[in-house]
């Protein structure tokens, strides 16, 4: 399967990110497509070894890859040093949608003093609370429900059936996918002899510019500080974020992540998938904690921390736990040995 895009030459796509052109300057592209299947006349990228086959009998106009693989590129090259963050910014050039659909579907349901910036499309049946500002060049899909007294700063994307709880801050050029629930309450119960009694969720959501918010994902309101989510974050999809949690600039977090409530996390900090981390918790600045870590203290030092049992095959993970058992019982004679010897 190949994307198309809009046209361009290898000169053009190679100034975008500042690389350099090997072979015909004047090659132009109309497509996306992996190396494998790309043909004539469209883009494509090499970064992983394993694909270093398809490289060599590629049929792409052009190839983005690092200096060192040209020998093996048999077509047109833009050179990187980083191919794949070049990669990403010449895709988001060529597939960017330049025409305004500006329009508010007559479906829409929107309060009398809901302030709406210039270039703004507002789509079926999505529903703005009072008080409400949004910026310029924000899309609200179909479907989207935003609270009363949401901030919405400009060039915000939110996709459909997203809700918004209200009070919410969402800054600039952030993207937020269908599915999403920004500022519902956290869990706050307190036991009353044996049956639990709600406690009131006071504080907001402050979300950052430049973030991204996975699909489905959650992120609950604080319990009386607010709950931050600082710029240039990224959350992947099924992501839940308890209330009064912090986190930092620039940290990326995998699917499936479960983060406790009143628990900071650095800037920087990179969270593999299906990991947990405990309340109250704080994880320094460039930290990379790997998929399914448990994180049950706090992290002071930058660094890879890692837990949890990876894959075996059955029969040797049982040996293994039956002696992961017995290992307090190792220990004791051990002992025992060397204070005989």
């Amino acid at each position: 399967m190949s994307i198309s895009t809009r046209k361009a030459s290898i000169k053009e796509l190679a100034e975008i990110v500042g690389a350099t052109v090997h072979g015909d300057t004047d090659v132009i592209i109309s497509g996306i497509a992996t190396l494998e299947l790309a043909k004539q006349s469209e883009l494509s990228f090499f970064t992983n070894r394993k694909y270093h086959k398809f490289l060599l009998t590629t049929q792409a106009s052009i190839v983005i890859l690092h200096p060192d693989d040209v020998d093996s590129c048999p077509t047109n090259a833009i050179l990187s040093d980083d191919p794949y963050l070049a990669y990403a910014k010449i895709a988001t050039w060529l597939t960017k949608d330049e025409q305004n659909k500006i329009q508010i579907a007559s479906s829409a349901i929107i309060a009398a003093n809901v302030t709406i910036g210039k270039n703004t499309n507002i789509e079926a049946h999505v529903v703005i609370g009072e008080g409400t500002k949004i910026g310029n060049n924000v899309r609200l899909s179909a479907g989207c429900v935003i609270g009363d007294n949401v901030n919405i700063a400009n060039g915000t994307i939110i996709y459909p059936n997203a809700s918004i709880y209200s009070n919410v801050m969402i800054g600039e050029n952030t993207i937020i996918h269908s599915g999403a629930v920004i500022g519902s309450d956290g869990f706050g119960i307190a036991n009353d002899k044996g049956q639990w009694f709600k406690v009131p969720q006071l504080g907001t959501v402050i979300i950052g510019d430049n973030v991204e918010v996975g699909a489905n994902t959650t992120i609950d309101r604080g319990a009386i500080e607010d709950t931050v989510i600082e710029n240039g974050v990224k959350l992947d999809n099924l992501i839940q974020i308890a209330h009064n949690v912090r986190i930092g600039e620039n940290t990326a977090i995998a699917g499936c992540v479960g983060i406790a409530g009143s628990s900071t996390i650095g800037k920087h900090c990179a969270i593999g998938g299906g990991s947990g981390i405990l309340g109250h918790l704080t994880i320094a600045d460039h930290v990379h904690i790997t998929a399914t870590s448990l994180v049950t203290k706090s992290i002071n030092e930058s660094g890879v921390y890692s837990s949890g049992t990876p894959l075996q095959e059955n029969a040797q993970w049982h040996k293994n736990f039956i002696r992961f058992k017995q290992l307090d019982k190792m220990a004791r004679r051990l002992t025992a040995l060397e204070k005989k010897s």
